[in-house]
């Protein structure tokens, strides 16, 4: 078996900081697909769509909704900050559920604003993603 090296990798949010450790592995959805960081890797900046996020560390991996935000890879240093991050054993599956009810009735309303629309739209991508996340971590266990 091959050692990975570590990296440093920090993750923040407007609720605070979410992670600040070592990590093997960060795979994070950008707005142009999935992307997948060890050590080494080469520098950039780069901004996160609304997918599942993984960290692999010697513990072993979480995973996470991650929605929104900027990743920064440098040579010492992985930054994510993100508009909204929850570990899986975080999400209220319940919310989700509800939210997702709440986006649906305004996409089958008839007399709904486009407005209206793209916002019930986007939470329920929201709402999915948590669904997913926890239910990975369910099927796991």
């Amino acid at each position: 078996m091959i050692a990975m090296n570590a990296f440093h990798l920090k993750i923040v949010t407007p609720d605070g900081l979410s992670y600040d450790g070592e990590a093997l592995r960060l795979t994070v959805r950008t707005t142009v697909g999935d992307l997948g960081i060890m050590a080494g890797h080469v520098d950039l900046v780069t901004s996160l769509g609304m997918g599942r996020a993984s960290v692999v560390t010697q513990d072993g991996t979480r995973y996470a909704a991650c929605i929104g935000g900027m990743l920064s890879v440098r040579k010492d240093l992985v930054t994510l900050v993100a508009t909204t991050f929850e570990w899986a054993e975080d999400i209220d599956t319940d919310r989700a559920l509800a939210s997702q009810e709440r986006a649906n009735q305004v996409l089958q309303s008839k007399s709904a604003s486009q407005m209206d629309l793209k916002l019930a739209e986007a939470r329920l991508k929201r709402a999915l993603v948590r669904e997913s996340v926890a239910h990975t971590t369910e099927r796991k266990s």
